[in-house]
This record gives structure tokens, sequence and C-alpha cells, in this order.
């Protein structure tokens, strides 16, 4: 049997490859190396060319990777992962040189924050580096931070997480908002008042804020309306602005729609929370997750 030509293989074909195993669906591969569909249907014939396995079947949800793609699965991240550090090696990251893709987790308000004037500095030089920005779900942030899956991540946390690598981008408080001409606006806010507007809510699944809020109204024999859970800041905001509802806020993005908002102070002691920065510790010598760790502290610096 001849062994197949090295020459046969690309890192194109590789990350291919990589791509489809995290995300079983060529589609989803294709948009998470900004790909079209058919180049990387084409990377992966090419793929079993080299291989002599169909690597990955198809499903009415997607693709099963084979046994052999299992098998090779480990020896492809590792491979990708050596062939970077040897790139890297006792380089400078240069972004105006780099086609990197980053995946960054964080809410619409931290992008809203940051992308901007990343993507400024980015065209300014040049550059082809490429972000996914994708929001917190149910999923583990730290687990997703370890395989890769993420890059980094911009969370809110009233205790800051063990299991991952932080840095502090700046500390804030909470506060209570309703629309500007809600009819209970001028009113002061109230334990009876706090429970009884119904609320709309950040539904990521796990909120340690809403835990916490239960758990203070719970010691006092007291439960709010949590009634509508949305995926993101700027869907509250437009809840608020439609309809008799308040919300719990960090008191920064209040501020970003102060235009439209009425804010008001807690009726009850609630702790602070932190803006974190956070990266997997595997991911600490790596001078473009440095890189774009550093812009993202400097554009958070700059907006207070």
């Amino acid at each position: 049997m001849n062994r197949p030509d090295i020459r046969s293989l690309d890192v194109g074909m590789l990350r291919t490859f990589d791509a489809l195993m995290r995300e079983k669906n060529v589609s989803r591969a294709a948009a998470r190396l900004f790909l079209s569909q058919p180049a990387v249907s084409a990377s992966l014939n090419r793929l079993r060319e080299v291989f002599g396995d169909p690597l990955f079947t198809r499903t009415a949800h997607g693709v099963v990777p084979t046994e052999r793609a299992l098998g090779l699965a480990p020896q492809v991240e590792q491979l990708l992962a050596d062939l970077a550090a040897l790139l890297e090696a006792d380089q400078p990251f240069d972004p105006a040189s780099s086609n990197r893709i980053f995946r960054v987790a964080g809410s619409d308000h931290a992008s809203r924050l940051v992308m901007p004037a990343l993507s400024r500095t980015l065209i300014a030089c040049g550059s082809g580096i490429r972000f996914v920005w994708v929001p917190p779900g149910t999923w583990s942030l730290a687990e997703h931070l370890h395989k890769g899956e993420l890059d980094l991540a911009m969370v809110s946390r009233i205790q800051r997480p063990r299991d991952m690598e932080t840095q502090l981008l700046y500390e804030d408080r909470y506060v209570y908002v309703m629309r500007k001409d809600h009819p209970r606006a001028a009113e002061p806010v109230t334990l009876d008042s706090f429970c009884a507007i119904a609320q709309v809510f950040l539904g990521y699944g796990t909120s340690n804020l809403d835990d916490r809020i239960d758990e203070i109204l719970a010691k006092g024999g007291r439960q709010r309306l949590a009634q509508i859970a949305v995926t993101s800041f700027g869907q509250i905001v437009h809840q608020l602005q439609h309809s008799e509802h308040a919300a719990v806020l960090g008191a920064r993005v209040a501020r970003e729609f102060e235009a439209q908002l009425h804010v008001q102070e807690l009726p009850f002691a609630l702790p602070g929370y932190q803006s974190l920065l956070c990266w997997d510790a595997r991911s600490g010598g790596d001078r473009g997750i440095a890189w774009l760790r550093e812009q993202i502290a400097g554009i958070v610096a700059a907006a207070a």
C-alpha cells in the first residue's frame, strides 16, 4: 500500500478537518473558517482522498466523524497548535500581517463597547484579522476556553471565577430601570413595587445575579415577577420601551441608554459586579491573545 504524499496535505485542509470535528456541520464549519460551503466541501473531498476514508458521514442534522476521523482528531489538533507555536516563536505579534480568526464571547453591550474601536485599529493597519463574537450560553465558558473554542470572554460576575484566568476591566453596581414615561416612574422604589412590577431579565440559563436577587427577596418572604427572559441588553431596553416592565441592569449599561430609561437605586443592598476579561491558562503564552487582551483593556480604560 502506497503511503500518502505529505505534499498532498496542507494547513488549510487540516483547519477544515478541525472545524468539522468541532462543529459537526459543513455550513457552521464554513462560517467558523470564514469560507464558503463549497470551499469546505472541496477541502473535505481532498482530505478523503489523502486519508482514504470518508472521515465524515452526512446525517439529517450535519455530519458524524468516522472512527478514522476520531483517531486523527487529537493528532490534527496538536499539529495545528504546534504549527501556530512554530510561527510565533520569538516573533512579536503583528496585527498588520496576521490573518488569525479570534473568537470572543460577550454580551451585546461588551461588543458595542469594544468592537468599533478595535475594528478601526485593524482597518488602520490593513489587518486581515477576523472576529467571531458570540453571546454567552448555558455551556461552560471555562471549558470552551480550555478547548480552544473561544480565545477570550468578556463577562460580568459578582464573584470572580476560579476556573479561568481573569483581568479586571472595571467595577460597577446594579440599578433599577424602566422607561422614562412608565406610569410608576415618579414613585419611589420600594420592595413592594419592585416585586409587583413585572421584570424582563437576561436569560442565559444560569445567572448569579438573578439567583442573588431571588435569595435576598426570599429571606424577607417576597418574590418578584421575572416574566420575560431575553438574550441581549438591547432586547431588554426595547422591551422596556414598549411595555410596563422594569429591569435590573448594570449602571454602565443603563447609562448607555439613559435617553430612554428612568434609572433608580434598588430598594435593597446588592453586591456590585466586576467586568472581567477571561482566558484559559494554557493560552497565556499566545502572543496573539495577549495582544488582543491588551487592546480590549485599553479600549475599556479609554471609554471610562
